[in-house]
């Protein structure tokens, strides 16, 4: 008799700091699942509250604590201790629906030319009250959108792990807009798809990044200058390179929202 293959390990990596008030909820979200081969690590990052406390709290959830380094540190430790196919970054103040971990594989299993698959999201008030759904996106060329404007939720991203090795993992240096400078480094050379499914829920609160809107249109700044040498000559690239800086510029006087 032939061996059973066993189902692709999924790794669940939620980098926390001081967000323990919604990290209940997060893993929560992962533990509803349908599909239930994946691992849960949490990444408390200097946390000042009871972040350890909430995570150690659920068996089988593992916290890794380290001092604060931000972000995209505690991503790359969440990356280097985990050990799945596939891997997802949650936020802890965010939900996964239950299905998206299955939607996920599904579409890694039916896409094995491409490096992430991806969805959309529903966006939520701090409450947990939905405020809207995302609008399905169409965009063939997903670099050619992504210089247009960033549509992808990072949460909604399921990556193969094997992707990793090959353009490193999140940039420690800037201190927001990590995951789009990922996004550019993976598709200027690899196919990624969009399922156009609803599998995560992002919420709105006082506390969200996206809030500093100065701090925010900087590290936009900063990975679109990483993409000047790669449109240059394409006037296609060149236009929306220039479409999505004004794009950047007018969400920071609060003309444009983020997601």
């Amino acid at each position: 008799m032939g061996s059973v293959e066993k189902p692709d390990l999924v790794s669940i990596i939620i980098p926390c700091y001081n967000r323990a008030h919604f990290l209940e909820d997060a893993i929560e979200s992962v533990l509803r699942q349908t599909y239930q081969h994946f691992e849960i690590i949490i990444v408390d990052d200097g946390s000042t509250d009871n972040t350890s406390e909430v995570a150690n709290s659920y068996p089988g959830v593992r916290c890794i604590r380290q001092e604060n380094r931000g972000v995209s540190a505690a991503r790359n430790v969440g990356l280097r201790e985990s050990k799945g196919n596939y891997l997802i970054f949650l936020d802890p103040d965010d939900r996964l629906l239950p299905e998206a971990l299955e939607i996920g594989v599904e579409c890694l299993h039916a896409h094995p030319e491409c490096a992430f698959v991806f969805g959309l999201c529903n966006i939520i008030a701090a409450d947990g009250s939905l405020i809207r759904i995302q609008e399905p996106l169409v965009e063939n060329d997903h670099y050619l959108a992504l210089l247009r404007h960033n549509d992808i939720t990072c949460h909604s991203v399921m990556y193969r792990r094997d992707i990793f090795e090959i353009v490193g993992g999140f940039n420690t240096s800037l201190k927001s807009c990590e995951d789009y400078d990922l996004y550019f480094r993976i598709m200027r050379n690899f196919k990624v798809h969009c399922h156009n499914k609803v599998i995560v829920e992002y919420r709105r609160h006082g506390m969200n990044m996206t809030g500093n809107r100065a701090q925010m249109l900087r590290g936009t700044l900063a990975v679109y200058r990483t993409q000047r040498d790669y449109v240059k000559g394409n006037k296609q690239y060149e236009e929306a390179y220039r479409k999505g800086i004004r794009h950047w510029q007018e969400i920071s006087e609060g003309v444009n929202s983020f997601v």
